[in-house]
């Protein structure tokens, strides 16, 4: 039975402190390149037949470092934050008390980076369904690699359940992790979550 694996880029200096990154390019800090080579022997235990990744320097790094071949995929690009690029949640609750991503969306930004809503990050992932679905059924085996940002594969997962988009409010997700969507009676369920090398 072919898997999802699902990996976060590892950490940088944004993610470090809570700003909000997504066409910004930001190198690995130390910590995160050591946390995707960390990841090399749990995807080596996979037989892989597609693996995308974003177009993100983070997201490469991490899938070089991390051992994985994949073809870059704009679809697998982080939430468009518009206005709150670079910004943290703490800066925007000064102004907006009760603002939240999932529900909320984000203020517009400039003519080519205007924001996103949970709804148009939900049809990227819906697209990235797709071809990881066509890639399974295809009769070569083995899983499916996404590495790729918090919030987009947040949004994935949920739909990939069969849940809105912002349902993705729902699963917190690590830098340097991985985590498995699996099935289960032929329905799509988290057989893993945020997982880490041990030791």
């Amino acid at each position: 039975m072919s898997d999802l694996i699902l990996v976060r880029h590892g950490e940088t200096e944004w993610s470090l402190s809570g700003q909000h990154t997504s066409w910004t390019q930001l190198p690995l800090t130390a910590n995160g390149e050591a946390q995707a080579r960390a990841l090399a022997p749990l995807l080596a235990e996979h037989k892989i037949c597609l693996a995308l990744v974003s177009p993100m320097q983070r997201a490469q790094d991490t899938a070089k470092l991390a051992g994985v071949d994949a073809m870059v995929d704009p679809d697998l690009t982080e939430w468009d934050y518009g206005a709150y690029e670079g910004v943290t949640t703490r800066e925007i609750h000064r102004t907006r008390p009760a603002w939240n991503l999932w529900t909320d969306g984000v203020a517009a930004g400039p003519e080519e980076h205007p924001g996103e809503t949970p709804e148009e990050v939900g049809i990227r992932a819906d697209r990235v369904i797709a071809k990881a679905e066509a890639a399974i059924q295809n009769g070569r085996g083995g899983d499916v690699v996404l590495v790729a940002h918090a919030h987009f594969l947040r949004v994935f997962t949920a739909r990939r359940l069969g849940l809105p988009p912002a349902d993705g409010a729902l699963f917190q997700l690590a830098t340097g992790t991985i985590s498995r969507l699996s099935t289960e009676h032929g329905r799509p369920v988290i057989a893993t979550w945020n997982e880490r090398p041990r030791g």
